[in-house]
């Protein structure tokens, strides 16, 4: 009794051991993390695209949700978290990126049919205004670019806390995002009336470090 009692006080002091170790790197990594918006830096922020993505999710005949994404993709954050409301964001998504894992869809998908890259190689997104906040998540108000028409979407946006990462030596924030939208609204529109679904789903997960930079490059 006593044998396996000791067993199971060592196994609890590794496992508590290893959640302080985990801790500590964790701390040793982000020093100064901090989930309070207001003590963040405010400043100009840019993407850290080894950390970033965007995927896309539309609902498939009812069967299932068809997701993709983006491979390239930049963004500008200026970041005022004494004042949220002053804070905007700038997307630029090229389009030819697409990967949905099926190289022949993705040809298909990038055609005059649906997104017609060629004729619209990007879609940007840029904030115009601040809607609500609830603790650490805002909700802003902004313009969507895609297939040559511009529309409104909200975009609901969680903040996870910012600190100085020791691997890139940068200030960084983390946030992730969310928006949805009818992709006939921009004139992609084909096969919405045979169960694919008209209303996309973005979601995103991004990195941002400090340090001014230009705007992402929109193509004229």
């Amino acid at each position: 009794m006593f044998k396996n009692l000791s067993s199971k006080l060592r196994w609890v002091s590794l496992v508590v051991l290893s959640a302080v170790l985990l801790t500590s790197c964790d701390r040793l990594l982000t020093p100064g993390f901090n989930t309070e918006i207001a003590e963040l830096r405010s400043g100009q922020y840019t993407l850290d695209k080894d950390h970033a993505a965007l995927l896309f999710k539309v609902n498939h005949l009812g069967f299932s949700t068809f997701i993709g994404r983006f491979t390239d993709f930049d963004a500008s954050l200026d970041f005022n978290p004494e004042n949220i409301e002053t804070s905007s964001l700038e997307v630029v998504v090229n389009m030819s990126s697409l990967d949905v894992n099926l190289p022949v869809f993705e040809e298909e998908l990038l055609g005059s049919g649906w997104f017609d890259a060629q004729a619209f190689p990007q879609a940007v997104f840029r904030t115009t205004s601040f809607v609500e906040r609830n603790e650490n998540s805002f909700t802003f108000l902004g313009e969507l670019t895609m297939h040559g028409v511009t529309a409104p979407v909200t975009l609901n946006v969680n903040f996870h806390g910012g600190g100085r990462n020791v691997l890139t030596r940068s200030y960084t924030l983390g946030f992730s995002a969310n928006a949805k939208f009818l992709r006939s609204d921009f004139g992609v529109d084909r096969f919405t009336n045979f169960g694919v679904g008209d209303e996309v789903e973005l979601e995103i997960h991004t990195e941002f470090k400090e340090g001014e930079a230009a705007a992402p490059a929109v193509a004229q």
